[in-house]
C-alpha cells in the first residue's frame, strides 16, 4: 500500500490556491462477479474532518461502518451505482466512470475532483488523478468508505434474495465458496455475465 497515511495536504494546497470545492472520488466493487460498481463523492469540513479515517482496505467492516454516519453527518456526499446491466451492456470501466460523474453530480458539482487511481472519467468539473490516493487524500478516504458501506449493504440485503450465494459473506467477490454456489446453482439476476468465470458457465 505504499505507507502513506492519509492526510489533507492535497485539498488545503488547492484551496490556498483559490479552489473553493475539493472533492474526492473513489469507486467499490470493480472486481467482484455479481452487484453493482458504487462510486462515491465526497465534500469534507476541513474544521469537521471525522477522526479515523483511512483507506477503507485498511479498515475493518465495523470501523467502516463507525465512520459512514459521521462522514454522512459532517461532510457533502455523493453516491453513484451503476448496476449489473450497465457493466454487462458498457464494461465495468465505462461504468464505473459512470457511476463516478454520478456520485459528482448527486454531490452537486464540486471545482475540483480529486480521484483514486491513474485515469479519470470525463466529469463537470477539473480532475486530478492520484495514485493509492485513499491512503494519501482524507477526502479519498472518506469516499472510499461510503463507496464500500453502501456496496456492502447492497450485497447483504441481495443475501436475503438470494441466499443461497452467501452474498453477505463475500460481497460478490470471487471465492471459492461462491463459485461453488454458481456452479450447483448457476448465475443469479446479480451476476456479471461479461465476467469470464460467470460467463464460462452461460456457455455451457
Amino acid at each position: 500500500m505504499g505507507g502513506f497515511e492519509p492526510d489533507f495536504t492535497i485539498e488545503l494546497e488547492a484551496m490556498r490556491k483559490g479552489t473553493r470545492l475539493v472533492c474526492g472520488i473513489d469507486e467499490a466493487g470493480r472486481g467482484p462477479w455479481a452487484g453493482p460498481v458504487v462510486a462515491a463523492a465526497v465534500v469534507l469540513d476541513p474544521d469537521r474532518i471525522p477522526p479515523g479515517l483511512d483507506d477503507s482496505k485498511r479498515l475493518t467492516e465495523a470501523q467502516r461502518e463507525a465512520l459512514y454516519a459521521p462522514i454522512l453527518a459532517s461532510a457533502k456526499v455523493g453516491v453513484g451505482i451503476a448496476e449489473v446491466e450497465r457493466i454487462d451492456r458498457d464494461n465495468i470501466l465505462r461504468a464505473t466512470f459512470w457511476a463516478m460523474a454520478e456520485a459528482l453530480e448527486r454531490l452537486g458539482g464540486a471545482d475540483l475532483a480529486l480521484v483514486d487511481g491513474n485515469r479519470a472519467p470525463p466529469l463537470s468539473c477539473r480532475s486530478e488523478t492520484i495514485v493509492e490516493g485513499d491512503s494519501r487524500s482524507l477526502s479519498i478516504a472518506a469516499a472510499s468508505i461510503i463507496a464500500k458501506v453502501t456496496r456492502d449493504r447492497i450485497m447483504i440485503g441481495e443475501d436475503r434474495i438470494y441466499p443461497q450465494y452467501g452474498f453477505a459473506r463475500h460481497k460478490g467477490y470471487g471465492t471459492a465458496f461462491h463459485h461453488a454456489a454458481l456452479v450447483q446453482h448457476g448465475p443469479s439476476p446479480l451476476h456479471r455475465r461479461s465476467f469470464a468465470p460467470v460467463a464460462a458457465l452461460f456457455s455451457r
